[in-house]
């Protein structure tokens, strides 16, 4: 597979000096290899979407959302093929990949749908003063570069690219290094549906391409998904420029579990909350924080849990997790298994990687962590769970919120007046209450502190793409 490229229309080789290895994780073992883009070719997929940019944002918003529904069928059409592969490249179980493939659907459909009521948010503005009159204009932002990360590739990438062609923008799109094949499907289907030239541009790379784009001075927007370390030097590159960024990036987020909660329904959406792409996900609820009334009815039952949890390759078996989807990522939380041992940290369920082939850990029981424990505070970005207890309503928020990262988080209660309070009183972005991480495209998607910056999906996620400006006129 070396014509890895999607640049101006037409299919390239790699000319970077990068091999990226395509890897099974349920085996450890390679399955494809690709050639990196040069950044000699990043220049030129932002000098396309440059020249493809005026004729572009000139279509008519009905135009646009016929072809943002033509990538959501196409994509359904594809249903088989890219459920496969995120289960051989990612390691998700069926019904994850399942759900992955159905949320990029619906995002396209959601879009056109607001593409298509962009002309009504083009009005006249009310003036208090005679003598002028005022409008507003919408308007795409320009050329966008869209950095996606590797634990939800399709669905990342559709919460970027969906919007930024909603309003009008080209797009330059860079895929992880780890899972940088099933992004290509954005490029086949653009050449299914006729999408003009230059209007979606596919770039594959490692650090090197990632940090040509979004330190290129021919972009006017940069939205970026990713690790803390990766966002701070994106936003670097982007100040430089003055240019605007949008930043999703980590987390270390509470679930909190009051003692009127039924508990078997807790530890299902405990479960869900760290278990969910093998705990990779920026989102996973990996505090616990129960109060003292139910722990000892809660903790058994949730220790059991996680050990009957089925944990296998998902193209071989029926499994509820499957493996960590990099070896980068196996050996980072086998690191703090270490480190577990070296605090002294209660283990009561796995706290090991698993003895066979593949990049396998298992699901993971720490209880009476201590605050400023490093599997507390850190993202671990694995199947690792930490619980402490609490006493009182008042110091499950305070603990809740002691953190540097403000994503998400999930109240459990049967008192819904305290779990609707509790819920205002998170520093979060989003919070469920009894219930697992369900995610939908009317919401928005982004968090507070040092989870980033602005906001994915719903109106909120149009808004991010699109340029205001305001025509006023003198009557005299």
């Amino acid at each position: 597979m070396t014509t890895s490229h999607y640049i101006a229309g037409r299919w390239v080789e790699g000319q970077g000096s990068d091999c990226i290895s395509v890897n099974d994780p349920a085996l450890g073992l390679p399955f494809a290899e690709l050639m990196a883009a040069s950044v000699a070719q990043v220049d030129q997929a932002v000098a396309a979407a440059r020249e493809a940019l005026p004729a572009w944002k000139q279509t008519s918003a009905s135009q646009r959302a016929a072809y943002l529904r033509g990538f959501a069928e196409q994509l359904g059409q594809r249903r088989e093929a890219l459920i496969t592969l995120q289960m051989r490249n990612n390691g998700k179980p069926r019904h994850e990949a399942e759900i992955d493939l159905d949320d990029a659907i619906a995002t396209f459909n959601y879009y056109a749908d607001l593409a298509e009521q962009l002309p009504q948010k083009n009005c006249d503005v009310p003036l208090a003063a005679p003598g002028f009159t005022a409008r507003t204009r919408l308007e795409p932002v320009g050329v966008v570069g869209l950095i996606v990360p590797w634990n939800f590739p399709l669905v990342t990438s559709a919460w970027k690219l969906a919007p930024a062609l909603a309003a009008g923008c080209t797009v330059v799109l860079k895929p992880s290094e780890v899972t940088p094949l099933i992004e290509q499907t954005y490029g086949q289907i653009a050449d299914t549906l006729g999408l003009p030239a230059g209007v979606l541009n596919i770039v594959n790379g490692k650090a090197e391409t990632g940090a040509a784009l979004s330190g290129h001075n021919g972009l006017d927007k940069l939205s970026f998904t990713g690790s803390n370390s990766v966002g701070s030097q994106v936003m670097r590159s982007a100040s430089a420029q003055c240019r605007p960024v949008t930043l999703e990036l980590g987390g270390k987020s509470a679930i909190v579990v009051f003692d009127d909660c039924d508990v078997e329904q807790a530890v299902e959406w405990i479960v869900a909350g760290i278990s969910w792409n093998a705990g990779q996900m920026c989102s996973a609820t990996s505090r616990l924080l129960v109060q003292d009334g139910i722990a000892e009815a809660l903790l058994p039952r949730l220790q059991a849990a996680l050990e009957n949890l089925r944990v296998g390759n998902p193209l071989s078996e029926e499994v509820d997790m499957g493996p960590l989807t990099s070896q980068a990522q196996w050996l980072k939380v086998a690191s703090y298994f270490a480190t577990a041992r070296e605090e002294g940290l209660q283990c009561l369920a796995g706290g090991k990687a698993l003895d066979r082939d593949g990049w396998f850990v298992s699901p993971t029981l720490y209880v009476d962590v201590p605050a400023d424990s490093r599997l507390w505070t850190e993202e671990i970005f694995g199947p690792v769970l930490c619980a402490r207890r609490f006493a009182t309503e008042a110091q499950a928020i305070a603990e809740a919120n002691d953190s540097r990262f403000g994503l998400v988080a999930t109240v459990c209660s049967a008192d819904l007046e305290r779990a609707e309070r509790v819920a205002d009183a998170l520093d979060v972005g989003h919070v469920w209450i009894n219930s697992v991480q369900a995610v939908f495209v009317e919401t928005s998607w982004g968090g507070t502190k040092g989870s980033g910056i602005g906001r994915e999906l719903g109106p909120w996620g149009l808004s991010g793409y699109l340029s205001v400006k305001h025509v006023t006129r003198c009557l005299g």
